[in-house]
């Protein structure tokens, strides 16, 4: 019984501290309709900033909390209302990439400000008091501590949101914002406060849990989704719920840890059990309607055939030309263009067709690695189709939750499940099943290799780099097709209003299974083909942190067109690339980019995507032949002089940019048009224009007509 209740009082003091995140969640959400997925890494800023006052510089601890709470948290939470305001009004789409943006952002910005590989601590507050007991229980200071300031935190809220005026406006803003203004109120005014709450709710919790876990940035950012499913249990908006749920939540980890059998498949259940626990509770509770469910659907393009069969041909040279003239070395850097381009592409059937939000595209691109490796290690040519079925039935079976869920429930969905691959199935050892053999990373990396076809082995980087585009030019031939197929037509349909679709006979559970089997699918071949070119990965290579920069560049390029593939690879592993090799030193600011590349699209700086972007200002070179012809000679003449080593990579980077430079200007002067002048009102004869014999003439005639 004595153990029980120490474990109690753990559990407790850790829930004190979700419910103080998981409060200043809901403020947010409920007042400005944003979901921030950054809040965990709000409180990781704050704590990662706390521990520079306090122990990096030397500061007095209540200086350095002073500072971080009454300074820096509300400024920071000033800065984020700035940057969120632009796109509330706007659909959950914009409204999730700024925010997980922002998540991205502040971690690879906490590695580059703090170096990941030196340890850091925090002590405990009241570290030099001696413990007290209450009955059998040992209570720290600290812990006493967090419980005090839930409980004033609790008490505030309440205070603010039922007895003051600036809570009965946030209150209000929730409700109807329009009228809000109307009765003299201010909402931006109420939005702005309830930031800045968030903020500091998020910081508080952030310094009070850090001397508790390992100051890691992404740890700690991800602590959050504990905080998430208390969040849930108030279904984002019941600041009493949510606190019930806190309490659930840490106690459940506690006697977890206390109780859970010494068993090497279970540890990592305990890591995952906060995920578990939010995948649940979306699952259990009812949800009331989203807020901001005005959706701004953008058009779905029709890709003709002839383009698509042209694109998967450029596609397919580009491969070509990076084998013939990079090194080993750097092909296997720059061959990852087309694995992650085919991962990419699962997120356009998915997100951009069905309107599925899913965070969870990696995770099934890790799920392919395993099975590539497995089945495969010998080269066998059908573990790739082995792969998409059984990527493709785990998609299926996170399609059946789908169901239940949508907008950021799904996203919530989706992470969560990406944390429990993360966080235990991935770090499971091999076990058996009916007699099978199952074995997954068995904690370190697996090996692949290339598959052999038609007696040829496939292993060599440059043999796998074509090997990848060929594979990336048929899945998007294959989506493509899709799109111009009836399947295609229902997905957007699906999208566009899921009660309609139903309405009209369509069936959403097999509609749902079948887009996510899909692009599963599509994700567990870009997996394997990723493990292929790096020989060698492990589970961290395919994280739920991981996956938020490729579905941020996804985003940007636009998630509608089958472009998109080659485009989201090329900018990962080309330019980001390509910067670290030439300037090491901006490595951490590599990592900070697509992060601005997702707040620069929910700004509305990117309108429909890049690739829609470029194919419309491309459109006339691209359609005359006489332009293109020249263009693609100029670059094969380039590629024979790089093959010849008459020229270097870089001359033949330079080139091609300045071919197709030139090419696109030269196609606007031979299709521009010469703006037509202005027909001149007849009242306007003599004013605008000088007056001639022929108006004289012209205006007889049409009074003499007319009489």
């Amino acid at each position: 019984m004595e153990q029980f209740v120490t474990f109690g009082i753990v559990g407790l003091s850790t829930a004190a501290i979700y419910a103080i995140i998981g409060s200043g969640l809901v403020v947010t959400y409920t007042t400005t309709g944003v979901f921030n997925f950054a809040h965990g890494a709000t409180g990781m800023m704050a704590a990662f900033s706390y521990w520079q006052l306090s122990v990096g510089w030397g500061w007095p601890v209540w200086l350095s909390v002073a500072t971080v709470l009454l300074v820096l948290a509300p400024a920071f939470g000033l800065l984020v209302e700035l940057l969120v305001r632009p796109v509330q009004a706007l659909g959950e789409a914009e409204k999730l990439v700024m925010t997980i943006a922002l998540l991205s952002g502040l971690i690879a910005l906490a590695r580059w400000i703090w170096n990941p590989n030196k340890a850091r601590s925090l002590p405990r507050f009241f570290a030099e008091q001696n413990s007290f007991h209450i009955g059998s229980a040992t209570i720290s200071w600290h812990q006493a501590l967090t419980l005090v300031v839930a409980i004033a935190v609790a008490v505030s809220l309440r205070i603010l949101m039922l007895r003051t005026r600036t809570g009965t406006e946030m209150r209000a803003t929730v409700d109807d914002r329009a009228l809000v203004g109307l009765t003299g109120a201010d909402p931006v005014r109420a939005n702005r406060f309830a930031w800045i709450l968030g903020t500091v709710l998020a910081a508080i919790g952030g310094i009070l849990i850090a001397p508790m876990v390992a100051l890691d940035a992404t740890q700690l950012s991800l602590v959050i989704v504990s905080a998430y499913a208390a969040a849930i249990f108030g279904r984002l908006k019941s600041l009493p719920m949510t606190f019930v749920g806190a309490i659930v939540v840490g106690c459940m980890e506690a006697y977890l840890t206390g109780y859970l059998p010494q068993n090497p498949y279970l540890p990592g259940l305990r890591l995952a059990a906060p995920a578990i626990l939010l995948l649940l509770a979306l699952l259990l509770f009812p949800h009331g309607r989203l807020r901001g469910r005005d959706r701004h659907l953008s058009a779905v393009p029709l890709p003709s055939v002839r383009g698509t069969l042209a694109f998967a041909g450029v596609i397919v040279a580009f491969g070509l030309v990076l084998a013939t003239v990079l090194g080993e070395g750097d092909l296997i850097t720059y061959g990852q263009i087309f694995a992650f381009g085919v991962i990419a592409l699962s997120f356009v059937p998915l997100v951009g067709y069905a309107g599925q939000i899913s965070l969870a595209q990696l995770t099934m691109a890790g799920v392919g690695a395993i099975v590539c490796a497995r089945l495969g290690g010998n080269g066998q040519w059908w573990a790739l189709l082995a792969v998409m079925v059984i990527a493709g039935i785990v998609g299926a079976v996170i399609a059946i939750p789908a169901l239940r869920l949508n907008g950021v429930y799904l996203a919530l969905g989706t992470a969560a499940i990406a944390a429990v691959f993360d966080r235990w199935i991935f770090t499971i050892p091999s076990f058996e099943v009916f007699g099978v053999e199952i074995v997954l990373f068995d904690q370190g990396s697996v090996d692949l290799v290339g598959p052999r076809l038609f007696g040829l082995e496939v292993n060599t980087p440059a043999e796998l780099t074509v090997f990848s585009a060929i594979c990336l030019a048929l899945v998007t031939i294959a989506v493509a097709a899709l799109r111009r197929g009836r399947l295609g037509r229902r997905l957007i349909a699906l999208r566009d209003s899921e009660a309609a679709f139903a309405t009209l006979g369509g069936s959403l559970l097999l509609t749902k299974m079948l887009v996510f089997a899909l692009a599963a699918g599509i994700a567990g071949l870009g997996g394997a083909l990723y493990g292929m070119q790096l020989m060698s990965v492990t589970a961290e290579q395919f994280s739920f942190v991981a996956g938020l920069g490729i579905f941020l560049i996804a985003v940007v390029g636009g998630l509608g067109v089958v472009g998109n593939g080659l485009f989201t690879g090329t900018m990962i592993a080309g330019p980001l690339n390509a910067i670290v090799a030439l300037w090491p030193a901006a490595a951490n600011l590599v990592q900070t980019l697509p992060a601005a590349a997702g707040l620069a699209y929910s700004s509305g700086a990117v309108d429909d995507g890049v690739v829609p972007s470029l194919r419309r200002r491309w459109e006339s070179a691209l359609r005359d032949r006489l332009v293109m012809a020249v263009l693609l000679g100029w670059i094969a003449a380039l590629w024979v002089l790089r093959v010849n080593d008459v020229v270097n990579g870089y001359v033949l980077v330079v080139g091609v940019v300045i071919g197709a430079l030139a090419a696109r200007s030269w196609a606007e002067a031979r299709h521009r048009q010469v703006p037509a002048e202005p027909e001149i009102p007849v009242e306007l004869w003599g004013i605008s224009r000088p007056w001639t014999a022929e108006d004289g003439e012209v205006l007889s005639r049409e009074v003499a007509a007319r009489s």
